[in-house]
């Protein structure tokens, strides 16, 4: 499944919320950190990185992705990655 990123504004805050489905390659980690540090700047917001609809993430996405979380950025959706990730290990 190709990645698909998708901003959602949260109503109770003025955070910004870019969700993600699909697999998370290094392209698409290289281009997440673009698009949410370019909007973080431009608009000053808040921005939470939703990872529970990740299918699979490859270690160079990884990397980025714990590098904007230290930047600042909340990444959220991790246990229900983890727990995907378990349950299907089991199935197999």
């Amino acid at each position: 499944m190709p990645t698909q990123i998708t901003q959602v504004d949260d109503p109770t805050s003025s955070k910004a919320i870019f969700r993600i489905e699909g697999q998370m390659l290094i392209e698409d980690a290289q281009l997440l950190d673009r698009i949410v540090k370019e909007f973080a700047e431009t608009t000053g917001r808040p921005v939470d990185i939703d990872l529970a609809d990740i299918d699979f993430i490859d270690s160079e996405a990884g990397s980025i992705l714990k590098r904007l979380e230290l930047d600042g950025f909340a990444l959220t959706g991790v246990e229900i990655l983890l727990q995907n990730a378990v349950n299907e290990a089991e199935r197999h």
